[in-house]
């Protein structure tokens, strides 16, 4: 069979992304099969086979390494291939519009999807979940499950968006709250729902609910599925239904007269917890003067805030640099979607610090583990010239530490910086930081800086998780032997050069852990 013109040109360009779809790509397989060529592309990260006869995915499919997005939507396919889950790269996974009627185990090993679609197929059951990490979006719609998803055990932090209508649902597990604490839109109408747990009311990130098309034995609820919106429905579901699990708490509201109720003694109870004290914003504390015409075109959004008291070992240091280069390979995907930095509190000079731009010559820090200056041009071509030369030495094209962020920068006719009082660069996302600020066993307090090209939401997320994490490293104060942790997180705002709040970190809104054994006490610095 000769090779499609198609795979000819994503070969000799070099492309890394292949669309394959439509009726004469259908008559191509229907005649021959697919071309296996598609599979000796081994740099691609998209693959779209879309809207074709095609029915079974090849286990050559697991040759393609390096993919991120597998797009096998409107086929005729009825198994899934368990190769597709050696895919340890992928984000994005689409088989919609299909005939699979089952889903292996070994999807939990696929920890980098940040989007699953499996809706419009015939799927009777789904696997037990474990850890998604990254997982934000999962489509279910529309197949033939008769329960919902087992997460009891799940960590499924980040997840926002969750669609399971049209299916055959009878019931919601009491565990959801817990297990989905980070959900925004839940999709579960046109099901055979009779009830609904009292704890789907302490879903507190919970914005649009849909439940019509249910069995609800509740006609007063049902009028209310179908009429209001999804606060009048929580509302109802916290004060009419009954709740499964007595331990869980209620969520927190507002009394009649807009005044918070009252804590009661288990949630004030601090003893059986970790404690996160977030001391609210003073007129001395440090500002970020954002200076938005430089950054906007290259990295538009930062967070920042102090973390005091810092208690570091041996052991808690080295894990605490560990965590850093874990949060960026998942929740920072891999630098695309945020970049960390951490600087010694005491090495910055005093005053306001400065986020800006500056032309790559312009530009001057030493960077961490380097012992002399460079500006952001020589930096570039040092690091270009090492990966080269590595790239040759191991005989490959993967490259490790930060050359293989390079190509975040590539192009720019601007690079990112954060600069002190005294004008000098302590950061270069989302490169690298200076060594005249960096870390140290010795530490006692830090900087935290959170950058991203994508939202100020995408900051938010990572900043959540780094402070919880640090949290759970046990890194601030502590009784010898003591079980549960402390961590004091000082506010910082970021302003415009005018004085403009632009944000504070970490709001009202940030650091809420629901479902988890933390307690945050917001207060005044004593």
């Amino acid at each position: 069979m000769s090779a499609w013109p198609e795979v000819t040109t994503a070969k000799s360009e070099n492309r890394h992304e292949i669309k394959l779809a439509g009726a004469a790509i259908s008559k191509r397989i229907s005649e021959s099969g697919l071309d296996k060529g598609i599979f000796q592309l081994t740099n691609i990260n998209l693959l779209n086979i879309s809207d074709t006869c095609l029915s079974a995915i090849p286990d050559d499919i697991s040759r393609l390494v390096n993919l991120q997005s597998l797009l096998l939507f409107g086929n005729k396919i009825t198994d899934f291939n368990k190769n597709i889950t050696s895919l340890k790269k992928l984000k994005v996974l689409d088989l919609s519009r299909n005939q699979l009627k089952s889903i292996p185990e070994s999807l939990n090993e696929m920890k980098e999807l940040a989007s699953i679609n499996f809706s419009n197929n015939e799927i009777e059951e789904m696997p037990k979940f474990n850890d998604f990490p990254s997982l934000l979006t999962m489509d279910l719609s529309y197949n033939k499950l008769k329960s919902f998803l087992d997460l009891e055990n799940a960590v499924l932090l980040h997840l926002t968006d969750l669609k399971m209508k049209g299916n055959a649902i009878e019931e919601l597990p009491s565990y959801i709250a817990r297990s989905l604490p980070s959900l925004k839109n839940f999709d579960i109408g046109d099901n055979q729902l009779k009830t609904v747990p009292g704890e789907v009311a302490n879903m507190a990130k919970l914005k649009e609910i849909n439940l019509k098309g249910n069995k609800f034995t509740d006609k007063r609820f049902m009028k209310l599925v179908d009429q209001c919106r999804t606060k009048q429905i929580l509302d109802y579901v916290r004060d009419h239904c009954p709740k499964v699990d007595q331990s869980q708490p209620a969520a927190k509201g507002k009394g009649k007269k807009g005044k918070k109720e009252e804590p009661t003694p288990e949630e004030t109870e601090c003893d059986l917890c970790h404690s996160m004290n977030i001391l609210h914003v003073e007129d001395d504390t440090q500002r970020v003067k954002i200076i938005e015409s430089q950054v906007a075109s290259v990295r538009p959004y930062i967070l920042c805030c102090i973390v005091n008291d810092l208690s570091f070992d041996d052991a808690s240091f080295k894990k605490f640099i560990q965590l850093q280069t874990k949060l960026h390979d998942t929740v920072c995907d891999k630098r695309n979607v945020a970049t960390i930095a951490t600087h010694d509190l005491s090495k910055i000079a005093p005053g306001d610090l400065v986020y800006t731009a500056k032309a790559p010559a312009a530009l001057k820090l030493t960077p961490l583990s380097r012992l002399r200056p460079y500006s952001g041009e020589q930096l570039f071509q040092q690091l270009t010239a090492e990966a080269e030369a590595l790239r040759k030495e191991k005989k490959r094209n993967v490259y490790s530490g930060i050359h293989k962020y390079l190509y975040l920068l590539e192009g720019k006719p601007v690079y990112p910086c954060l600069q002190d009082a005294s004008g000098k660069v302590i950061s270069f996302p989302p490169i690298t930081n200076s060594e005249d600020t960096k870390m140290s066993q010795e530490s006692k307090s830090m900087l935290v800086e959170v950058t991203s090209h994508t939202s100020l939401g995408a900051c938010k997320t990572v900043m959540n998780k780094l402070l919880q994490e640090c949290l759970l490293l046990g890194i601030g104060p502590q009784e010898p032997g003591a079980a549960y942790h402390t961590l004091t997180v000082q506010q910082v705002k970021v302003v415009d050069l005018e004085g403009n709040l632009k944000n504070v970190y970490p709001s009202r809104t940030d650091c809420v852990f629901e479902g988890s054994n933390i307690k945050v006490v917001r207060s005044n610095k004593k």
